[in-house]
């Protein structure tokens, strides 16, 4: 499919809105959160978005406004990017810093070298397990709702793809990490896998989604100044 993201507004249907809008997502909102923002701010009930985003996650997000809304499944399967930063040493329920922590182990020999060394291992296809705070849906119940009641059930592994993997900062127990990566990936499952190899376990403190499919970090805009001009017309 080919997306043509064009510099103006789209306006259609009798005068009403339809394209995309890229919205830099703030951090402790929950990507419906910022869809009811932006049908607020546009006056429209027609939005949606593509690729659902932690509440703790920051970056790209795709709105879709009017009969673009039509397309998520086209959108939703984009490859994606994020940079985020891992804990060694600490390992949560959640797989994140806003867990309760359930072990602390010591970090010392988990050199640079070594860590670069393991994120190496997983590159390429392979098999990952979502975690129970994850949108996934089981006997109609969102796992993360499960979650929040103490409930844990058995999720099947989906197979992922991961394109690059590579350590952008080291200042232990802190890692900062880049990685591209197919739909479905879980940022704080690699985390707390590479933990794992690492022998100390892990989890992550923040993610940043860089990039969607051909949309980036540099042209999103910030929620709070979102208006009808950030509506671009498509064609795919």
């Amino acid at each position: 499919m080919t997306i043509n993201v064009e510099g103006k507004r789209c306006m259609k249907d009798q005068g009403s809105l339809e394209g995309i809008i890229v919205v830099n997502k703030p951090g402790g909102m929950t990507s419906h959160d910022v869809v009811s923002k932006v049908r607020h701010k546009l006056h429209m009930r027609r939005v949606g978005h593509a690729g659902t985003l932690d509440p703790m996650a920051t970056g790209v997000l795709v709105m879709l406004v009017g009969k673009a809304t039509k397309l998520f499944s086209k959108f939703e399967g984009f490859d994606k990017a994020y940079e985020a930063t891992l804990i060694l040493g600490t390992k949560t329920t959640t797989a994140d810093m806003q867990g309760k922590v359930i072990r602390q182990l010591p970090y010392d020999a988990c050199t640079k070298e070594k860590l670069k060394t393991v994120l190496q291992t997983f590159l390429g296809e392979s098999e990952q397990i979502p975690p129970m705070v994850s949108a996934i849906k089981v006997n109609g119940k969102k796992l993360y709702e499960l979650a929040r009641k103490g409930i844990e059930v058995k999720r099947e592994p989906r197979k992922i793809r991961i394109d690059v993997l590579k350590l952008l900062e080291y200042d232990l127990p802190r890692a900062r990490f880049y990685v591209e990566c197919s739909k479905g990936t879980y940022v704080r499952t690699i985390a707390e896998d590479v933990g794992e190899k690492m022998g100390c376990g892990a989890c992550i403190d923040q993610i940043e989604r860089t990039k969607v499919g051909p949309f980036v970090i540099e042209d999103a805009v910030e929620l709070e100044d979102l208006n009808e001009s950030h509506v671009k017309s498509w064609t795919g």
